[in-house]
């Protein structure tokens, strides 16, 4: 029997102390090396996977959205392409997304076709009337020129959007057979998504990161991370809506600061990569300067130096004062004495450059004027416009390359051509930057006289021979229906929905504009009446009968007579077609939605609402339909529900929070509707229809003192209305 002892080989816990001598420790930075190799392996391979079956994941189940802005879809059982309206939310917040005009076009290109995609923001896009944008002009003029070629011109244009977006766009076209890309980009460098003035991102001046965090909204993690970030309040001073220009008023970004340089480059090496994109797909390419309003929009914004001190800031208020004084009196000469003497001061003051210009152009010194003009924008604090640098950049990467694949359309120098003096302005702009029909006749004609060399000898062959004219203005205005009633619903959009709303009403001389542009609407009532209104559909219906699937046409033949002739029994074929031509789009829906409401079909109404909803969640106009039809038909929760997520979507919805309130008061819901009126004040202060019916309220739970505080304020905000003093003096005789 073997006894174990603490020495024995037999013993379990026996060690040698030999082999426990050889044994060598091993030492500290070897094993953090092998943790570091052990962690990288992990971070190489196991993390990957872990991120590869999370976003597999969310696919499966449905979470996100698709990235991309062209999207598949069927059209009769055939493959086609469209547009897709949540591509926006990788840029904007949701609810203040903006999107591309409908397209759809099929996924396999005839022979005969010749595909052309168009590239930038509203201008491009046709604001405030897409209908007359100048792809849909050039296309008039191709048809008449090209009769046997097929020329799909595809917009993807989108408000808002700077080089930024449309580069993931421009990516987007090339996987579908493009032909040529037409780009005119350059007026929301700065405020466009990840710019020096921007509302809707961080802005950024790494393009590196740009594109990263790009890239990362593009996955269904990034979406989920994205949405966990702005539930948790990290999108907190995004704007809660779209309220246009207005958005930027804190915005200003000085000419010439770091900022600015970071904008240029990004624009630059955006452009660059559009361009390779464009060769990269066997695609032609043709790249415009962007055109701006110079003698008929003055500056949005001015600042002085930053470093002027009170004396010197005293003594350039009272010698500008001066120069205001004479140019009022239209003494002109004297006013300009006094506004360079200003600017030996301070030169950067952008107000000051437009009224030396003004006063120039009213001694006929229009090289002067032309200079100051262009000084005034660049030194626009508000940088809605794209200048001479944007300009440059543009020329730069189109001339860069050896390649004959690229084209240059100097816009600014035709519209300098076509403008009198070589200073555009009100002839051919609408107000900054947007186009009015002659100015996209212009654009669309100079880009025409491009697309013709691009074309390929195949394709034209066996043109006309005795077709030699471009259309001329008048004639593609007929061929795209801009009628008399059009241009009144254009102007009176643009006065209400631009003009008179900031930060249009803080440029210089906006009184005389407004005088200008009432009177202008004045003239264009004329056909507004009845027997002009017949002509105007008949005009319709026979360029309808030249070109039935064009949707924009029966889009607003329907606009017509709904809204003019209230014919809606005929609107509602026009809708159908809307939504024959663009089965995808949310837009027919709207239209559908609409007669049906003129017609009184309450259930359609609702169908096609909720229709409408559910191919773009955050339309507004069908939420807040469909709170007011639910409504009607008393079903009082449905109704409540749609109103919240129509002021969840538009925050300052008056009219939609006095009606929730009314529905609120009559269900004896007071708490609830006191709380409706309280929230709907923080949004809009200064609607005294909110603080009456929060006085109500107030009174209707016993708070009189509190009622006759909101009552009161109501009447010194709309001191003449009678229904206000109607309930002050109901709740006062029945006090007594």
């Amino acid at each position: 029997m073997v006894i174990n002892t603490p020495y024995s080989k037999t013993n379990p816990g026996y060690h040698n102390p030999k082999k426990v001598a050889d044994k060598k420790p091993i030492p500290p930075g070897m094993i953090a090396t092998r943790r570091l190799w052990l962690f990288r392996i992990i971070a190489l391979t196991i993390f990957p996977i872990l991120l590869l079956l999370a976003e597999f994941s969310l696919r499966i189940a449905g979470y996100g959205f698709s990235p991309n802005a062209i999207i598949k879809c069927q059209v009769n059982g055939t493959d086609a392409c469209c547009d897709n309206v949540k591509f926006g939310w990788r840029f904007f917040p949701k609810n203040i997304a903006r999107e591309s005009e409908p397209f759809i076009f099929p996924a396999q290109k005839s022979h005969n076709t010749y595909r052309i995609f168009i590239l930038g923001a509203s201008a491009a896009q046709g604001t405030p009337e897409p209908a007359f944008n100048f792809g849909r002009i050039l296309q008039k003029m191709l048809e008449d020129k090209y009769p046997e070629v097929n020329f799909e011109i595809i917009n993807t244009a989108i408000t808002a959007t700077n080089s930024h977006v449309v580069l993931q766009i421009a990516k987007d076209c090339a996987r579908n057979n493009p032909d040529l890309f037409i780009v005119y980009l350059g007026n929301n460098e700065v405020n466009g998504p990840y710019g020096a003035g921007t509302v809707y991102t961080l802005p950024l001046a790494n393009l590196h990161l740009i594109r990263t965090g790009i890239a990362l909204k593009a996955t269904r993690l990034g979406q989920l991370l994205t949405d966990l970030a702005d539930s948790a309040g990290a999108q907190k001073n995004a704007p809660k809506e779209w309220l246009g220009l207005t958005m930027f008023l804190n915005k200003q970004v000085r000419a010439n600061t770091t900022q600015l340089e970071a904008v240029y480059r990004n624009f630059q090496r955006n452009l660059k990569d559009i361009r390779q994109i464009a060769l990269k797909s066997r695609s032609k390419i043709i790249f415009c300067t962007v055109g701006s309003n110079l003698k008929d929009s003055p500056p949005f914004a001015s600042l002085h130096l930053p470093d002027l001190d009170p004396t010197e800031m005293k003594k350039w208020d009272d010698i500008y004062a001066q120069g205001v004084e004479f140019e009022l009196k239209g003494d002109y000469a004297d006013a300009i004495e006094r506004y360079l003497e200003a600017a030996e001061i301070d030169k950067h003051y952008a107000d000051l450059q437009f009224r030396l210009g003004r006063c120039y152009w009213a001694l006929a010194e229009y090289e002067k004027a032309r200079e100051r003009y262009i000084r005034a924008r660049e030194l626009d604090t508000l940088r809605f416009r794209a200048d001479t640098r944007i300009n440059n950049i543009i020329r730069n990467v189109a001339s860069a390359s050896a390649a004959e694949s690229i084209y240059l359309t100097d816009t600014t120098e035709v519209f300098e051509r076509n403008s009198p003096h070589a200073v555009p302005g009100q002839e051919l702009f609408y107000e900054h930057v947007h186009l009015n029909f002659k100015g996209n006749y212009f654009l669309a004609k100079a880009v025409f006289e491009k697309v013709q060399q691009a074309l390929p000898p195949h394709l034209i062959k066996s043109q006309r021979a005795d077709k030699h004219q471009i259309l001329t203005e008048d004639e593609c205005a007929q061929r795209l229906a801009c009628t008399g009633w059009d241009r009144y619903r254009i102007a009176d959009k643009v006065l209400n929905g631009f003009i008179k709303i900031p930060p249009f009403t803080n440029q210089l001389y906006q009184q005389q504009r407004l005088i200008q542009m009432e009177r202008n609407i004045e003239s264009l009532k004329m056909y507004l009446v009845p027997d002009a209104l017949e002509n105007i559909a008949l005009q319709y219906r026979q360029v309808i009968q030249k070109s039935p699937s064009d949707w924009r046409l029966h889009w607003n033949y329907g606009k017509l007579l709904t809204e003019g002739l209230k014919d809606y029994k005929a609107a509602v074929e026009q809708a159908y077609l809307v939504q024959k031509h663009l089965p995808h789009s949310y837009l027919a829906n709207t239209s559908l939605g609409a007669v049906s409401r003129g017609l009184g079909d309450i259930d359609k109404v609702i169908a096609h609402y909720l229709e409408a909803i559910r191919i773009k969640p955050t339309c507004i106009e069908a939420h807040y339909y469909l709170s007011r039809a639910y409504h009607k038909q008393n079903r009082i929760d449905e109704s409540i529900e749609y109103y919240s997520k129509t002021l969840q979507l538009q925050p300052t919805h008056i009219t939609a929070y006095n009606e929730l309130v009314e529905i609120l008061y009559n269900s004896d819901n007071i708490d609830r509707g006191i709380d409706v009126c309280r929230k709907a004040l923080l949004f809009v202060p200064d609607s005294a229809i909110l603080h009456c019916n929060l006085g109500i309220m107030l009174d209707k739970k016993g708070n009189r003192t509190e009622a006759f505080k909101e009552l009161n304020t109501a009447i010194k905000i709309d001191p003449n209305s009678t229904k206000i003093r109607t309930v002050l003096e109901a709740i006062l005789k029945k006090g007594n």
